[in-house]
């Protein structure tokens, strides 16, 4: 058994293990299309961090890391992507072989710790448990079910928080009755929460920029210009928060960017009723569920929970020190 560096030539292979292996754990299956669009084009690819494992001919695992300065904690950090080995010769010695060729490759890349985290710029689908294949379009850390996750362990690696995988299928949602009463009161202070009219509101990139998260300066202003709708409070025609946008993906699942209330405006219950009226919007576009991550110790999550999302997936996130 010996591992070496992936080729074009194994794709095949490599879908086949990954369509019996990792679906297991469940990961989508991948077509070779998709395999090539999500493990290897994409911007930070790294062909000296994509190793597979050979026993004669058979290809029996597949390991992918990936690096990149302009990441979150990049100047520091590597992603792990995945470690994935064939059951039948699965063992300690093999996936902790995988790990130490793509922490070598960390180092060598001035790297000072190895990450499983969410700011990973590989998007891995899974499917969602109990449900008629419904996705998600992003793993946000392992699974404990998985074996990687004990080799990870058994190496040294820190499980240091755990992501909740939140589910809501729509078709019958009714927003609460306290939530109703929390947007009349704000109702009375001058606040309404109703889809932006970009011909009557203003101040959406001040709101923006008053929360200081770089994605969201760029992105919701990007849809909203696009055309999506986006759930807004405003306080007279002053936009003061938002919820969205409001995008179906082909796949019938929500899309949004975030929620934020302006800083100036928060007490008044506006992020909850935000919440709310957002997934009355996305039930009214025709979505078919809604799927979103948080940690499992955020607040928020007796929002979502109070909406009726269930926790259907939990995730690890871990860090070494290298």
């Amino acid at each position: 058994m010996h591992i070496r560096l992936y080729s074009k030539d194994d794709r095949a292979a490599v879908v086949a293990l990954w369509n019996r292996e990792a679906t297991k754990y469940d990961y989508k299956p991948f077509d070779e299309r998709e395999f090539e669009d999500t493990l290897i084009d994409h911007a930070y690819f790294d062909e000296k961090c994509t190793w597979v494992g050979c026993k004669g001919e058979e290809i029996i695992g597949f390991a992918a890391g990936c690096s990149g300065s302009d990441l979150p904690l990049g100047e520091v950090a590597g992603y792990i992507t995945c470690v994935i080995v064939d059951a039948r010769v699965a063992s300690p010695e093999l996936y902790d072989a995988f790990l130490t060729r793509m922490e070598d490759r960390f180092e060598e890349l001035g790297k000072k710790q190895a990450e499983v985290l969410f700011f990973n710029p590989v998007k891995l689908k899974w499917l969602i448990p109990g449900t008629p294949q419904h996705e998600h379009n992003n793993a946000p850390g392992i699974g404990k079910d998985l074996p990687l996750y004990d080799a990870l362990i058994a190496r040294g690696y820190a499980d240091r928080a755990t992501q909740c995988g939140m589910y809501l299928k729509l078709g019958n949602f009714v927003i609460p009755e306290d939530i109703i009463g929390k947007e009349t009161s704000a109702s009375g202070k001058g606040y309404e929460v109703k889809l932006l009219d970009r011909a009557v509101h203003t101040g959406l990139e001040a709101t923006l920029d008053a929360l200081q998260n770089p994605m969201w300066q760029k992105d919701v202003v990007a849809y909203v210009k696009d055309g999506a709708p986006l759930v807004v409070a405003v306080h007279g025609n002053e936009v003061v928060g938002f919820a969205g946008p409001i995008i179906v993906e082909p796949s019938g699942r929500a899309f949004f960017c975030g929620i934020g209330v302006h800083p100036e405006h928060e007490g008044h219950g506006l992020g909850s009723v935000l919440f709310f009226r957002m997934v009355e919007a996305f039930e009214h576009a025709g979505c078919q569920y809604i799927s979103l991550f948080t940690g499992s110790n955020n607040p928020a999550i007796r929002i979502y929970q109070k909406a009726g999302f269930t926790a259907v997936k939990s995730f690890s996130i871990l860090r070494r020190e290298i």
